[in-house]
């Protein structure tokens, strides 16, 4: 069995946790882009010892000062009409869409990238031209200024061809879905390869003397430290069922993970395995898979509100949903057809996630916000029979499951008795048998 040091483990999953966060934060690639531009200003001036000055073309102090003056006068405007672009572009996802959707939004590349770089350019501009009007240059130093200088040009112009193209797209509600959709294809697909984050399932009950987990914290679990706490249990030489998965609400009356084994272990030792589950306020997207599903779920729920009245946009989450889970089983299709894996902790065990509950976490909303529509009804049960002809164990009946609530749903909204009989012909599958069942399809029909 490979071994896997838990240091490195928590370490690394610390790291990845942390630079996600930072990618949520508009602050941190300005600021990066800033200390470059400082630099680029510092290594023009040690050019002057490097290369002769009689090899290089002499770039006259006036050009230079024009163009770094057109640099520092009109990027500080383009950087303030981007950020109250971008500012729109965030009120219009969390209007339109959800406030749920707005970490995805804010974590955009190419606006923070394109943001980053005029504020970079301008910071760039002010330094030199007070660095060249001080004759710190000789003819090299001003050379080399020349080349960063249209560099600096030439990366504007990109970025802000390229940021006017995702803006135009920023916060409206398909690029959102799209977003949403990508990060729950990424946290589902993960858990498929990894059903127990790399620990061994879980096995209840516990042996009889196991001492409970708990956290005084009131808040949403947001990721736990696997590395440290699989460390812990080395050390105390005890086994650890986690009762608590990413993405639950938790009180101090809530058993996050259960201790026990034969050697006797520390008092504290409880205490120091609950510092391991991170809880804040609100829930996140890396090891929470059902969040995704629950925010697409919302986008749709606003859109079938009597204020926005948009059909159309429901139908769009649906084929999200249809691709997101046919993914999802293709998956765990592939890893159940992969040699075994050595689980990572093996002191740990954690449950898998329940294939009713994702459904559950997509459909049920949906299927009651959208029950008066027809449309919506028709799609949702094309769609759900789609997901139960994938090959993956409680999938089918998971599906049925919510194809007869939709269609209890809509027998009550709907108001035509034309209507009606449209939705339980689109329905009849759930009473026929799940017959062959192909390969799964990535596209929805």
């Amino acid at each position: 069995m490979a071994r896997h040091d838990p240091i490195t483990l928590s370490l690394r999953g610390r790291l990845a946790f942390a630079l996600n966060r930072l990618r949520e934060k508009l602050w941190v690639k300005p600021l990066l882009l800033c200390l470059v531009s400082l630099a680029g200003v510092a290594l023009a001036q040690l050019a002057d010892g490097l290369v002769p000055d009689l090899l290089l073309p002499d770039i006259s102090v006036d050009t230079l000062e024009t163009l770094l003056r057109i640099i520092s006068s009109s990027m500080l405007v383009i950087a303030v009409f981007a950020a109250g672009s971008m500012l729109s572009a965030y009120a219009s996802a969390g209007t339109v869409a959800t406030p749920r959707a707005l970490a995805v939004v804010l974590s955009d590349d190419v606006s923070q990238y394109a943001l980053s770089t005029f504020i970079g350019a301008f910071i760039f501009g002010i330094v030199a031209l007070i660095a060249l009007m001080n004759g710190l240059y000789g003819r090299t130093g001003r050379f080399a200024l020349f080349l960063l200088t249209l560099l600096v040009f030439a990366v504007v112009v990109l970025s802000f061809v390229t940021w006017v193209d995702r803006i135009a797209r920023l916060g409206r509600v398909t690029n959102t879905i799209s977003r949403v959709e990508a990060v729950a294809a990424r946290a589902l697909l993960d858990r498929a390869q990894r059903p127990t984050l790399g620990a061994l399932p879980l096995v209840s009950p516990e042996p009889a003397g196991s001492v409970e987990v708990r956290s005084d914290q009131v808040g949403y679990l947001q990721r736990i430290d696997l590395g440290a706490l699989q460390l812990l249990a080395e050390m105390a030489e005890v086994q650890v069922s986690v009762r608590s998965l990413p993405g639950a609400f938790i009180t101090p009356s809530r058993v996050l993970a259960r201790v026990w084994g034969e050697a006797a272990w520390d008092p504290d030792l409880p205490q120091r395995m609950a510092d391991t589950f991170l809880i804040g306020e609100g829930r996140t997207f890396d090891d929470d898979p059902r969040f995704g599903l629950v925010v697409l779920s919302e986008i749709a729920s606003r859109a079938l509100s009597p204020a926005v009245n948009d059909p159309g946009t429901a139908i769009h989450v649906i084929g999200s949903f249809v691709r997101l889970f046919s993914r999802w089983a293709q998956a765990c299709e592939e890893r159940q057809g992969s040699a075994p894996v050595s689980p990572r902790y093996d002191r740990l065990r954690l449950p898998q996630l329940a294939t009713a509950d994702l459904l559950e976490d997509a459909f049920q909303a949906l299927a009651r916000d959208g029950a008066a529509a027809l449309e919506v009804g028709l799609r949702l049960q094309k769609g759900l029979q789609r997901l139960s002809l994938l090959p993956l164990p409680g999938l089918a009946e998971a599906a049925r499951g919510q194809a007869r609530l939709a269609l209890a749903h809509g027998e009550q909204a709907l108001r035509l008795e034309a209507e009606r009989q449209r939705l339980r012909q689109a329905a009849a599958w759930i009473h026929q048998g799940a017959g062959p069942r192909p390969a799964p399809t990535l596209q929805p029909t």
